[in-house]
């Protein structure tokens, strides 16, 4: 699960969308700050990431925990890391975390982002809904 993380931060640190898609399972499930429901599927969340990286203007991670914890989608306890880190959008400094949920063969199959401030959040949701609609994902 170690490696997966470090590979993960890696291709996001890269900008390397296309090394993402190896790291989630076919039916990862991604639950982010500005929309209730998750994004679901692989095809999705990779959308999802290209937006993401075109608008996170310096996303750094900043440390690694590992432990494990429930899932959202059936209440299993999974192996999970959360990658602290720092970026900016649209001028905004946003602190969050990116907690991955890893399945037997150590692939991501659910993903959770928190941010803050709450000002942050909504210029992220702003930002990212502009990007799916250009995108054609939304």
């Amino acid at each position: 699960m170690r490696e997966t993380a470090e590979r993960f931060r890696a291709a996001v640190e890269k900008r390397d969308l296309s090394a993402l898609e190896h790291l989630f399972t076919e039916d990862i499930r991604l639950y982010s700050p500005v929309k209730f429901r998750p994004f679901e599927g692989r095809p999705m969340v990779l959308g999802l990431f290209g937006v993401l990286l075109r608008v996170f203007e310096d996303l750094r991670y900043v440390g690694r925990f590992d432990g494990a914890t429930e899932t959202g989608a059936d209440g299993t306890e999974a192996p999970a890391s959360v990658l602290p880190f720092r970026a900016t959008v649209d001028g905004k400094e946003i602190h969050g975390i990116d907690m991955l949920h890893f399945d037997g063969a150590g692939r991501i199959k659910e993903f959770t982002v928190m941010v803050r401030p709450q000002s942050a959040v909504h210029t992220l949701g702003r930002a990212v809904l502009a990007g799916l609609q250009a995108d054609g994902l939304a």
